[in-house]
């Protein structure tokens, strides 16, 4: 009956979910390979409060029935639940270090970088995927960013991040294999920081 009644009452997914899945996954792959590059969701859903459309684009192309998902006290709605549940299918959880991914919408109360997944030197893979929603994807802090796929340094501004939160992105860049990725979204935008990255103050 509750399958019925999430069917009834929540907000379309993809329209094409096979198609649709494929076009956001290419670009979320352009997005890690590009660290800090904006790029724009080809296709737009229509997510729950709570969800951009990027973060509600980026669910629906990676989430399935075998990754566990947590959400934080601004994401965390029955709404926002049913959503994933009726498109994705994907069990939630309350341990961040359990998760395979994580939809965060309140940096500033949400648990530290190393609380989630890190994965270990044979299985770096088994680690958390942190979608943080911002306001905005340029405006705030400056850092500077190296690494693979950056051509020298590149230079990323969301909206919301302080400089303990890049400190410990930077922690978490030095225990590479091993850590957590993360994707910035906002409105239907979005960039990639993977671990690969190294993030440096920008200098005043």
């Amino acid at each position: 009956m509750s399958a019925v009644l999430d069917a009834i009452t929540t907000k379309p997914g993809f329209s094409d979910p096979a198609r649709d899945s494929q076009k956001v996954f290419r670009v979320l792959l352009d997005a890690v390979a590009r660290p800090g590059t904006i790029a724009k969701t080809p296709v737009a859903p229509e997510p729950p409060a709570g969800l951009s459309t990027a973060a509600g684009a980026v669910a629906l192309s990676l989430f399935d029935f075998e990754t566990r998902v947590w959400l934080d006290d601004k994401v965390r709605s029955d709404a926002v639940a049913a959503w994933l549940r009726f498109h994705c299918g994907c069990p939630l959880t309350t341990d961040p270090a359990q998760a395979h991914f994580a939809l965060v919408g309140d940096l500033a109360s949400a648990p530290p970088l190393s609380a989630f997944m890190q994965g270990d030197p044979r299985y770096p893979d088994q680690s958390t995927t942190l979608i943080i929603e911002v306001p905005a994807l340029a405006g705030g802090l400056p850092v500077e960013i190296s690494g693979p796929g950056i051509r020298d340094t590149a230079l990323i501004s969301p909206v919301g991040p302080t400089a303990e939160f890049w400190a410990a992105a930077q922690d978490n860049h030095e225990q590479f294999q091993c850590g957590v990725d993360l994707i910035f979204t906002a409105g239907d935008s979005l960039f990639g920081l993977p671990r690969s990255s190294s993030i440096t103050p920008k200098e005043s």
